[in-house]
């Protein structure tokens, strides 16, 4: 695509594979779920165009990254994840370098904490889609979202080993990526026992955004049946085990210079309390560095992909300042 490059690099016990393109800074971009590298396949162009380098790894479990063991969970938490990240800096920079972070959903979970755990790594941060949430003493966010919205919450079906993969299994991956690619409901997304997507059962159709072509789908489409959706899923499983190993950061602060963005139709927009959280004055005291958080209207969770143009913008503006 476009003069991009793709390498692997042996890291943590893994082979991750890694897209890039340019030279100059580099700006590492971490995908969230269920995608790959290419979500941001946009960004990685326009970033190569304007002097820097752009490097979007497939993460643990997903993609062209091999060597994670897909029926262990444990294996998945965030020490995991941010370990990944570490181990691609550590072979694409040179001693003393920071990088540019930018992470969407997942990913922005995994910045926030890459930035928590090793702020001497980072230069500055935009994240995507979810804030930092701050350690929790009632209890991991899976658990949480069970409580405010039952038993088939995706989070909650996401949960016992085998499940949602029965459940997604019974439509095609090119299906399963449709249906998750064009949800741009506010509400959250549930899959009843046996029905699949509530908003959208089984093989009903889809129409894609005008921002997503079917060429896009394809090739998320054909790597989830490669991989199938086991190692995506395991995020979640190791929700739990996760919020065990941080609790040494309970009241820890984000000390990097930072720039969020999410869509009002995001869903995670409209989970309990995160649009005060977002908008309010506590986001700020936990990210003591944020600059800016951007509301963009009309916009649902795929916000990179969605307004390319607007979040390619959005980058430019904030790295140039550095």
């Amino acid at each position: 695509m476009e003069g991009i490059e793709h390498k692997t690099i042996t890291a943590n016990g893994l082979n991750i594979h890694i897209a890039q393109k340019g030279e100059g800074p580099i700006v590492l971009f971490i995908h969230g779920f269920p995608e790959l590298w290419y979500s941001w396949r946009h960004q990685i162009l326009f970033l190569a165009d304007h002097g820097y380098r752009a490097v979007a790894p497939d993460l643990r479990g997903y993609g062209d990254t091999t060597g994670a063991p897909l029926n262990d969970p444990t294996k998945f938490t965030i020490h995991h994840l941010v370990g990944d990240m570490i181990g691609v800096l550590d072979a694409i920079t040179k001693d003393g370098e920071k990088v540019f972070v930018v992470g969407h959903d997942w990913g922005a979970i995994i910045a926030w904490h890459l930035c928590l755990f090793r702020p001497d790594r980072v230069m500055g941060l935009v994240n995507m889609s979810v804030p930092f949430l701050p350690w929790n003493p009632n209890g991991d966010m899976a658990t949480l979202l069970k409580n405010a919205y039952g038993e088939d919450h995706y989070m909650s079906r996401f949960q016992e080993p085998g499940d949602i993969e029965a459940e997604l299994g019974k439509m095609s991956a090119e299906t399963v990526m449709k249906k998750f690619l064009a949800y741009r409901d506010p509400d959250q997304i549930y899959f009843p026992k046996g029905k699949g997507f509530r908003y959208s059962p089984g093989d009903t159709p889809v129409t894609l955004p005008s921002w997503l072509s079917d060429e896009d789908v394809q090739y998320f489409a054909s790597s989830l049946q490669k991989t199938g959706i086991t190692g995506a899923v395991n995020y979640y499983r190791a929700f739990r085990l996760s919020w065990e190993l941080t609790a040494a950061w309970k009241g820890a602060k984000v000390m990097v210079p930072t720039k969020f963005i999410i869509g009002d139709l995001d869903l995670t927009y409209h989970m309990p309390g995160l649009k005060d959280y977002i908008v309010g004055d506590e986001f700020k005291k936990d990210v003591p560095l944020l600059e800016e958080v951007v509301v963009m209207e009309g916009v649902a969770h795929f916000v990179n992909q969605e307004k390319p143009d607007q979040v390619n913008k959005y980058l430019i503006d904030f790295l140039q300042k550095f």
